[in-house]
Parts: structure tokens; sequence; C-alpha cells
């Protein structure tokens, strides 16, 4: 099974539990480090996830991958909060942080530049307009190439 189809049929799998308990799911990573595997679920909830909300979706989500048995390979299951540096992967994630900092990177040169940090002024789907200084970047939604919630030190 491929990586694409993996991280979909984990995300059927998981969304029900979490839609009952009232998470969200944020991401789910199936990737390779040296020589294992690794499953990763990212989960939050309002107010924040704690290490025992972890611990129950792990053992829900552990048990029907065993039921169903979609993964081939050795891996490891890992189900954690998505941390302080957020990704934002979903236009949901891009709304919620509207007037927060943001580290965004594009896949080509953007007025000169492929990083943006700074404040999240707006986003409507086709645009993600991000506030550097003084200055207001509009990136093309579909130009960008990963984004998160930043920590100004």
């Amino acid at each position: 099974m491929s990586i694409p189809n993996i991280r979909s049929v984990v995300e059927d799998m998981v969304n029900p539990y979490l839609e009952e308990h009232q998470f969200e799911l944020v991401d789910v990573e199936y990737v390779k480090e040296g020589s294992s595997w690794f499953l990763r679920v990212y989960v939050d909830k309002d107010g924040g996830i704690d290490i025992e909300d972890c611990g129950r979706v792990s053992e829900y989500l552990s048990q029907k991958l065993d039921e169903n048995d979609p993964i081939t390979d050795a891996y490891f299951l890992e189900v954690s909060s998505p941390g302080a540096e957020r990704p934002l992967k979903k236009a949901k994630d891009f709304m919620k942080s509207i007037g927060k900092h943001v580290y965004v990177t594009t896949y080509e040169p953007i007025d000169g530049n492929k990083e943006f940090e700074g404040t999240l002024v707006s986003f409507d789907e086709a645009t993600v307009v991000v506030r550097v200084g003084k200055k207001e970047h509009e990136l093309p939604y579909d130009k960008v190439a990963s984004a998160r919630l930043a920590i100004i030190f």
C-alpha cells in the first residue's frame, strides 16, 4: 500500500474516535527513518491535548490497526500533540491562525523570497497574506510548501 493510501486508511480508522471525543486530527505521517518505519498521528483539542489523551488515542488506533492490518511493514506507532509550532495543513488551520505568528515557505520565490515569518493577516483559500515587518506578502495558497505557527523569542 502506498504512503498516501496508508495515511488515508489511518485517518478513516481514527476519525470516528476523535470526533466522538472532540479531538482534531492534525496530521498523519508514515515515514522511514534509518531502517525503521514510523506511523505518527498528531491530535489536538481545544485547550490542548495531554499525555492521557494521546495514550487513549494510541490504544484505540493500535487495536484498529491490529484488526485491519493495513500496513505490511513493521512500524512504530506514535500519537502526540502537534506542539507549539503546530503545522498548518488544512484551510481551517489557516483560518484559526489569523492574527498569529507564522512561518511559511513557498515552492518558488515570491517577492524575492521563499521564506516568510510574520503575522498571518488573512486567508481566503486562494491567498495567504503574511505581514513581515511593515510589508504584506500575498502568497498563492497553491504555492505554499509548508506553514506552521512560530514562536517569537
